[in-house]
């Protein structure tokens, strides 16, 4: 009966805001909370459900993981290494068979911008691991590295982009180190970059360039039998590392040549899609000023630059002004307001009271907003997501606490206050708290995105806008230090 060891560690880092990301902010599982993962349809889950189909014997450790937030403090990534070096050690003195990792791939610490190609560095270094399979799963926001894929034999990407395919994507993971444990063979990983980093609204799987890379992939995999798998990786633009941007890799039995060519043809036609990857984006306010649609179904305002899934505090304050200018009936918005949940916690329903909401999370933006508001009620922010496989179940499972939750109301507009940062990728968001989205004219969501799984079926028409926050979909206007250079759109047109 094979024993597999796993671990898992998953943090999106965004390098340009300014905080930074300590112990306190992780999820920190043991070997009992990842086996209590069966059945949430997390990466975890996928991973469990091969191991319970192929009779392996799981050798928990730990699984840390945090929402995307700034840089992460490097005693963070020595402190999950402190506690897994002496059960990895342990596990492989009794004997393993493989290693199975959960991770994400776009950490960066204040000392490292490649702590999951140090960690698997570090694990291939441990007495009786240099040779041993391992296989894993990781975010296609990831800034892949030639470290991760030299150090490993097999990790996959999910495939779509919202991440619907999160926990698929585990058990095609584990499926292949399944089948080189049946078969005896062990496949290696080639890795190609390309001068390319383009923003998270330019990576939707629906959508060229991601779409026409994703098929190419399916391609070469057809073609090439002794290629397992090919991984489309769409990089993360808010990454300060080298290797951040688009890269591609290839998990092959065959010869390198064969592999390296395939990924040279994908690296040649996303150069060949790149300016498909800059989408365009409007204006709030004239989208307002010309009125609403005569149609079913809210409109969407889409703002990337406040985008929770990408490290913004989702409390920006741009739409909320809007909506206000343009004195908007049926609105909605979500902040991220601890302060003002607190403040409000002893109003009664149906009482008014006049606040300061959001605009406390970035200097990018203009301040909180003040505002008079009849409190609607108010819940402890917990949800069951409506579709399970949301972009959210993979990390996080299908169980959300947001926190303790308010909702407000000023005039027309609705306001979800929350007191964690909750991506809107499930409309049990709202209907949680007694909210019917499809009954708004317009909604302000804090994505890139992640949110088209839910929204798009919805709505009645969708705008991504140009706000403030530090999501911004213009790569030029980062400070990038580590990033390797020329790269398009900064240097290269």
């Amino acid at each position: 009966m094979p024993r597999i060891l796993f671990a898992g560690l998953a943090h999106e880092t965004h390098c340009f805001v300014d905080e930074t990301t300590g112990l306190d902010a992780f999820r920190r599982r043991d070997a009992a909370g990842i086996l209590a993962r069966r059945g949430d349809l997390s990466v975890v889950d996928g991973f469990l459900a091969v191991a319970e189909r192929e009779g392996w014997t799981v050798v928990p450790t730990i699984d840390w993981g945090a929402t995307p937030s700034g840089t992460v403090e490097h005693a963070v990534f020595e402190a999950f290494w402190a506690a897994l070096e002496p059960l990895a050690t342990a596990a492989l003195a009794e004997g393993l068979d493989g290693i199975f990792l959960g991770l994400h791939g776009a950490m960066v610490t204040t000392a490292c911008d490649d702590p999951e190609g140090e960690l698997l560095r570090r694990l291939r270094a441990l007495p009786g691991a240099a040779a041993l399979p391992i296989f894993g799963v990781y975010d296609p926001h990831a800034n892949l590295t030639p470290e991760m894929c030299a150090r490993s034999n097999g990790l996959v990407s999910y495939r779509n982009t919202p991440h619907t395919d999160a926990n698929e994507a585990a058990q095609r993971a584990a499926g292949l180190l399944a089948r080189a444990l049946s078969t005896g063979t062990l496949p290696r990983t080639r890795w190609r970059g390309t001068p390319i980093i383009l923003p998270p609204t330019g990576t939707g799987t629906a959508d060229s360039p991601m779409r026409d890379l994703a098929a190419h992939a399916r391609q070469i995999e057809a073609e090439n039998p002794a290629i397992w798998a090919v991984n489309v990786i769409g990089g993360y633009s808010f990454g300060d590392s080298t290797h951040a941007g688009i890269a591609f890799s290839a998990i092959t039995e065959g010869d390198d040549a064969t592999a390296d060519a395939a990924l040279e043809q994908l690296g040649d036609l996303a150069w060949s899609l790149r300016h498909k990857g800059i989408p365009p984006q409007g204006d709030a306010d004239a989208i307002l000023a010309r009125g609403l649609p005569n149609r079913p179904g809210p409109v969407l305002l889409v703002e990337p630059a406040d985008n929770i899934g990408g490290g913004a505090p989702g409390d920006c304050t741009d739409i909320l002004r809007a909506m206000l200018k343009h004195d908007v009936q049926g609105g909605g918005v979500t902040l991220n307001d601890p302060a003002a949940v607190q403040a409000l916690a002893a109003i009664p329903a149906g009482g008014r009271i006049t606040l300061p909401l959001g605009g406390r999370g970035s200097r990018l933006d203009l301040g909180p907003v003040t505002l008079e508001v009849a409190k609607i009620s108010q819940s402890d922010g917990r949800f069951t997501l409506e579709d399970v496989h949301s972009h959210m179940a993979g990390s996080q499972g299908i169980h959300i606490a947001m926190g303790p939750c308010v909702v407000v109301r000023h005039r027309g507009i609705t306001i979800l206050l929350t007191t964690k940062k909750t991506a809107p990728m499930d409309l049990g968001q709202w209907r949680s708290q007694g909210i019917n989205p499809e009954e708004l004219r317009v909604i302000g969501v804090k994505a890139a995105v992640a949110h088209r799984q839910a929204y798009d079926p919805i709505l009645s028409e969708t705008h991504t806008v140009t706000t403030r926050g530090p999501c911004s979909s213009d790569s030029r206007s980062f400070p990038y230090r580590r990033l390797r250079r020329p790269v398009f759109p900064l240097d290269l047109a």
